[in-house]
């Protein structure tokens, strides 16, 4: 993944590469512009009126030239028609040889600002801008200091650039811890620019919902804590009126009694899932398949595993149980009294698989993705059947505090399969 601070810090650098390169580009065009270099027509001009004659001395020639050059603050060169240099003002360090000349025509531009006339004698006229003005520091010195300036700003740019993003890599743990259960989790507020504000933001959010959530269990604690108190003297007033009731409405009224037990306790354990740190969780190396097999014999199931023994899997030994005999309670109570088999085996990446299979009427699909919703009754079930609804909702509860994933899956042949995947140590999620 991409960090945000470095997609940001490549755009000020690219930035200033582009306004550097544009730079290059306007001093290249200006550079070679009308506006340093002199126009042919003036060198024509000024030939015609200030050279002496091709008859006249070296000596002459040299005058004029070095009076124009003074005056002009121009190099000059007087090239003669077999390429011998007759004057020049630039010590020789103008670039032209005769030999070019017959290519180059009437007039050429050479590199450097350099300019060229051939005269009606014969004759070359070069001028230039000095040599010093030529000499490649001097000619580059202003874009490298350009580039320096921009390499400066972007050394500068990168602690300032990282400040910024840090925050927001904070802000980006602490959403997670959130998320991953861990109420307590606080921003450090650092700076006063909007991610600042956005991590106070989220402070007061997290801090709302602790509180939320510690006063949700609390209200669950105590209703469940006044809902037992009568439910143990419905059971005490029961044992002295037994000999004076039907034993089929005795019956019904004890399944009643433990059911809501059930559903109280289902429902204190739903909510201390929500958090990993109130939940009493604590992994440690279990053998699954000797656990599916202690739950497969308690309720009749088939079990099904490799020879090869499987690895241990890391999962709290209490919560794995009961994830195991809601799936298998379930899978009798819908499985039409048919055989259920359970399969354990490895899965990619070093993850271990778990399936619970019946030959039910299996879930329609339209429903498959809500069945995991606490108190979700599938349409048309009968409420003798339907239970509370919380079964699957604390499997899934359960799946996800060990980091494993609860799926459901049609049978072939008819009946349903819940396949829960445990991660390896490599793949387990953190």
């Amino acid at each position: 993944m991409r960090r945000l601070y470095f997609r940001i810090y490549l755009a000020v650098l690219g930035s200033l590469a582009l306004t550097a390169i544009l730079a290059a580009v306007s001093w290249h065009l200006f550079m070679r512009s009308e506006t340093w270099l002199p126009r042919p027509a003036f060198f024509v001009e000024a030939a015609a009126r200030l050279l002496p004659p091709d008859s006249a001395g070296d000596a002459e020639i040299q005058a004029a030239v070095t009076h124009w050059a003074d005056a002009s603050g121009f190099d000059i060169a007087v090239f003669g028609r077999d390429g011998r240099r007759i004057a020049d003002s630039s010590d020789g360090t103008l670039p032209f040889e005769q030999k070019d000349a017959p290519r180059r025509g009437r007039a050429f531009d050479a590199p450097h600002g350099t300019v060229g006339i051939a005269l009606a004698d014969g004759r070359w006229l070069i001028t230039g801008r000095p040599y010093a003005e030529r000499r490649p520091f001097r000619r580059f010195a202003w874009l490298a200091g350009l580039l320096g300036i921009a390499g400066a700003v972007g050394i500068a740019a990168y602690p300032v650039v990282r400040r910024i993003t840090r925050n927001l890599e904070d802000l980006e743990r602490g959403v997670k811890a959130l998320g991953e259960g861990d109420l307590s989790a606080r921003m450090h507020i650092s700076g006063n620019d909007e991610v600042a504000h956005l991590a106070a933001t989220y402070n007061r959010s997290a801090a709302r919902i602790e509180e939320l959530l510690a006063a949700h269990k609390s209200l669950l604690a105590h209703a469940s804590h006044e809902l037992r108190t009568p439910l143990t003297r419905l059971r005490m007033g029961l044992e002295q009126i037994a000999p004076a009731t039907p034993r089929s409405v005795r019956q019904d009224m004890e399944r009643d009694i433990r059911e809501l037990d059930e559903l109280i306790e289902e429902i204190l354990l739903a909510s201390r899932l929500d958090t990993k740190a109130d939940s009493g969780f604590s992994p440690e190396p279990v053998d699954l398949v000797g656990l599916a097999a202690e739950e497969c014999a308690r309720t009749g199931a088939e079990l099904e595993a490799p020879s090869v023994p499987l690895p241990s899997v890391q999962v709290d030994p209490k919560l794995m149980r009961r994830l195991l005999r809601n799936l298998l309670e379930n899978a009798i109570k819908y499985g039409a009294a048919a055989q259920v088999d359970v399969v354990v085996r490895t899965a990619a990446l070093g993850a271990t698989e778990l399936d619970v299979m019946d030959r039910g009427p299996g879930v329609p699909a339209a429903e498959r993705d809500r069945i995991f919703e606490p108190f979700y009754r599938i349409a048309g079930m009968g409420d003798s059947k339907a239970g509370a609804g919380l079964g699957l909702a604390l499997v899934r509860a359960i799946a996800r505090v060990h980091g494993a994933t609860i799926a459901y899956l049609p049978r072939k042949g008819g009946g349903s399969v819940f396949r829960l995947t445990i991660p390896g140590v490599a793949g387990k999620q953190t």
